[in-house]
């Protein structure tokens, strides 16, 4: 069975960090997004991925490449338009034939490795499996209701919501769907839904069963939703010893368990306590680092206070007084304070950029 990870869109809910890389390239904890939606579907055995992309320019095809460091094969589907996740899902038709496959939302994280579902599904009575789960503001959401788990009805958006449960970013389809995307026209939204399609299925009698997500579940399309899973990421980091003084841990240091500090990065006379992740090449120097912060590679932190918070590589933050708190640095950013006078705020700015002070 081979799998689908959609991966087309533009991120505008995450500018201006998106203004320079592909959402599913946004670090969580050190690892792309993306990659996470690959690592569920190689542990269930699904390595033959086809991943949607806007353009053959985009940095995730340049980045990924076909997928040899991440132990599975890719291949790449260009959705000029965006014409709706039903269009982009029937761009596949060739990439995956007459078999039964899997599609992935490409911005989505789970507890739930889904391995059963993903590997029984080709010998199910179902022509269609939807992931399902329970959030608070179903109005944001696909939803659908169930008998069972058997879906008899979905919805996208709706102002009255019939249920709680939410289309959660992961299917698995017969080649079926793509008679009954034929089958839909576009939606105010001029885009080709796929709970249109959905229901077209059911409509034509087939049988379309549900999976119940268990554990957490992120939708990480803003930045608040990609600290929180960086937080929840972070938090199942296994049990690791405080690094030894001497590799990397300099001068006056106090460094708690769960603290995973890269190749040729330093913490000197400063305060870490995990679970963090600190990349390559970085320098931590009189500073504050607390719990659920990731911290890439050739970062350099002086002299300041961080905490539950995404900083990328390339970074550099000295001299900011008070804490950093649940925010999100993207690559080469720079936030300092100097010294001298007069004592004044100066800030560069992308478009759609939220400074909170």
């Amino acid at each position: 069975m081979k799998a689908i990870i959609l991966a087309a869109g533009q991120g505008t809910r995450l500018r201006p960090v998106t203004l320079t890389m592909p959402k599913p390239l946004v670090p969580v904890a050190n690892k792309w997004l993306i990659a996470y939606a690959i690592d569920v579907l190689k542990g269930a055995g699904l390595t033959e991925i086809g991943i949607v992309v806007n353009s053959m320019d985009s940095p995730i095809v340049s980045t990924l490449g076909h997928g040899e460091k991440l132990g599975v094969h890719l291949e790449y589907i260009v959705q000029a338009e965006q014409l709706g996740l039903a269009h982009a899902i029937g761009l596949c038709k060739d990439f995956v034939g007459d078999a039964p496959f899997c599609v992935f939302l490409g911005d989505n994280i789970f507890q739930d490795k889904m391995r059963n579902l993903l590997v029984n599904f080709e010998n199910s009575d179902a022509e269609a499996t939807i992931v399902l789960g329970e959030v608070p503001d179903p109005t944001r959401f696909g939803i659908a209701v169930v008998e069972g788990t058997r879906i008899k009805k979905v919805v996208e958006k709706p102002k009255d919501p019939p249920s709680n449960l939410a289309i959660a970013g992961v299917y698995l389809f017969r080649p079926s769907i793509f008679e009954a995307i034929g089958r839909i026209k576009p939606s105010w939204r001029n885009e080709l839904e796929i709970t249109d399609a959905i229901q077209e299925l059911i409509n034509m009698g087939k049988v379309v069963t549900s999976y119940a997500l268990k554990g957490w579940w992120i939708d990480a399309g803003k930045p608040d939703p990609i600290v929180l899973a960086n937080q929840l990421v972070l938090e199942e980091l296994p049990y690791s010893p405080p690094p030894d003084k001497g590799k990397g841990i300099v001068g006056d240091c106090d460094v708690s368990h769960r603290v995973l500090l890269g190749e040729n990065s330093q913490i000197i006379d400063s305060i870490v306590r995990g679970p963090v992740i600190i990349g390559s090449n970085t320098v931590i120097k009189d500073s504050y680092i607390g719990p659920y912060t990731a911290i890439g590679n050739d970062v350099r932190i002086e002299a300041s206070e961080i905490e539950s918070s995404i900083v990328m590589d390339n970074c550099v933050i000295r001299n900011i007084n008070g804490r950093i708190d649940r925010s999100l640095l993207a690559h080469n950013a720079q936030l300092i304070s100097t010294k001298r006078m007069p004592k004044t705020s100066r800030f560069v700015l992308a478009e759609n950029t939220y400074v909170e002070l």
